[in-house]
């Protein structure tokens, strides 16, 4: 049998993040070898991840990103079984350097195959699983493109925002730190009117219609109430329309619009666990 060193212990742990009898057991398996002890562990985070695949996995860090040109950015969730792991270092540490790799790509699917490393992000998360002993996984994957690209975390890594603003103008670093920080607190349900669903405003107008009724409203007059009623359900749960969290005086619209008349907002995208 092969002598295993502590310094070879050490090098396959910090390569994996495994525990020290894991990477011991793994080494000796493996007669010393280190890339047989990395698929050892591998393996053994396929039994695991097989054993928890019907586990929900609803904890762990929402993470956004954004280039250095602050033209795109990405908003990628590492998800895990419970606060405890996600709240670990090591973790948030990987759920970030994740989000930085997935800057270079459009979907979840080409991201899972990206190299880590010198592993696949797909294999990665089934290493995590078996070093972690809690289902791991990449929940949502957004990006986001535009002339100018903000991002926000909200603290504890649960909620996390892009805005994308139509120019890259003096100050917009600001504004789009703000209108992320807006996006993340209020979460609206689309950027403006013409974003909403038309299934929910269907469901709005019934429910002000409902709620008329009740109130021994005639019922020629229900449609342009409910109609009044919908305007006031635009401003509150979309993103431009709301009132700004800074300064209720003015909307969203309005603020960014005062750092550069022709400034809007473009799009933005949410994340959140839970």
């Amino acid at each position: 049998m092969a002598k295993i060193t502590a310094a070879e212990v050490n090098k396959l742990r910090k390569a994996t993040g495994a525990g020290m009898m894991d990477c011991k057991n793994a080494l000796v398996e493996a007669e010393g070898d280190f890339d047989t002890a990395v698929e050892v562990l591998r393996k053994k985070g396929q039994k695991v991840a097989a054993k928890r695949a019907d586990r929900e996995s609803t904890e762990g860090a929402v993470i956004a990103k954004v280039n250095d040109a602050n033209s795109r950015g990405v908003i990628v969730s590492l998800n895990c079984e419970t606060d405890f792991v996600a709240k670990n270092d090591t973790f948030v540490t990987l759920a970030n350097e994740l989000a930085e790799l997935a800057l270079s790509f459009d979907s979840k699917e080409a991201f899972l195959e990206a190299d880590y490393k010198g592993v696949k992000v797909a294999d990665k998360l089934i290493e995590q699983t078996g070093v972690i002993g809690e289902k791991i996984e990449i929940g949502d994957f957004r990006t986001l493109e535009a002339p100018f690209v903000g991002s926000y975390i909200h603290a504890g890594n649960k909620i996390a925002t892009l805005v994308g603003l139509s120019a890259n103008a003096e100050g917009v670093d600001v504004a789009a730190k703000d209108v992320a920080m807006q996006a993340a607190a209020m979460n609206p349900v689309a950027l403006d009117e013409s974003g909403v669903d038309q299934e929910v405003i269907d469901k709005e107008i019934e429910i002000a219609k409902d709620t008329l009724r009740a109130e021994g409203k005639p019922e020629a007059m229900l449609e342009n109430i409910a109609k009044g009623k919908l305007k006031r359900f635009f401003k509150d749960n979309t993103l431009v329309n709301q009132d700004f969290i800074k300064d209720s005086k003015q909307s969203v619209a309005e603020y960014v619009k005062s750092f550069d008349k022709k400034l809007t907002v473009v799009a933005f995208e949410r994340v959140a666990l839970g």
